[in-house]
């Protein structure tokens, strides 16, 4: 099996310091999770940025800002900027961090019903928009599927060439309107995929550390975070993002499976490699 690439998912859009003090929001703090990440065998730090006061931004200058410092510490992690953004931005708010140098972003693939009043809006056209953009910055685009429907766009939207091999494909389960966190979910979309394509897994809540596994055992690839999740056990706070993916790593090898470099990683995903 290919050694496995893990994703920290350090900061989001949504939680919040009244769930965990963890959280960050200042760049300062920023850096420090992704550290903390990086030092316990993350590959790719999945980047939402805030402002100081913890509001969601999707500041070209604030993202650039927070892949400075964390470069500083962690010259050779793969950063990955987020262009979902928070629910209610505009498409050209999320697709500010393309305008940055970066290597990776991600490529919301649906629309997804978030709960109450709140819709994650990306319709066909959207997704085209942000393809079009992604590749023709040369990124590669990490495809975040929230559900089946999500998935059988990706592979339409394949077949039309508006979304290129090799692909990369994120499943985000668990959340809210989506696809639920069972193993049956997981396997009916991994099943689903066309030979070669490549997939992390991100369990939201309770699902984080089963679906790990699963992807673990099954060949894929793992997404763990606060933003997923802030629980390191049932009941209990995690410290910070390195103990969650220090978790991963110890169900790993207990599984045969080796951790990923930053350039192994890139090498799976075809990603140009960084220059040590």
């Amino acid at each position: 099996m290919e050694k496995l690439i893990i994703t920290a998912a350090i900061c989001g859009a949504e939680v919040t310091k009244d769930h965990t003090e963890a959280i960050p929001y200042t760049i300062e703090e920023i850096v420090r999770e992704a550290k903390s990440a990086y030092d316990a065998g993350a590959a790719i730090i999945h980047l939402h940025v805030r402002e100081d006061d913890g509001t969601p931004t999707q500041s070209k200058d604030r993202f650039n800002q927070a892949i400075k410092a964390i470069k500083k510490e962690c010259p050779d992690v793969i950063i990955q900027p987020s262009t979902g953004g928070a629910v209610g931005m505009s498409i050209d708010e999320r697709l500010a961090p393309t305008e940055i140098d970066i290597e990776m972003c991600t490529l919301d693939c649906g629309t997804l019903n978030f709960g109450g009043d709140e819709i994650f809006v990306n319709t066909e056209n959207d997704i085209k928009k942000f393809a079009e953009r992604i590749y023709g910055k040369g990124i590669k685009p990490e495809l975040e599927c929230f559900e089946k429907g999500h998935l059988d766009m990706v592979l339409r939207l394949h077949k039309k060439r508006y979304i290129k091999s090799p692909m990369h494909v994120s499943f985000v389960l668990g959340v809210n309107g989506g696809q639920s966190g069972e193993l049956r979910d997981f396997l009916f979309l991994k099943e689903s995929l066309p030979h070669g394509t490549t997939y992390s897994v991100a369990g939201v809540g309770r699902y984080e550390f089963p679906l790990a596994v699963a992807s673990i055992l099954e060949g894929g690839h793992v997404r763990v975070g606060l933003e997923d999740n802030i629980y390191i056990r049932k009941g209990v706070l995690a410290k910070d993002n390195g103990e969650l993916v220090a978790k991963v790593v110890r169900l790993a090898l207990e599984f045969g499976r080796e951790i990923a470099t930053p350039n192994e990683a890139r090498k799976i995903l075809g990603i140009e490699v960084y220059d040590e």
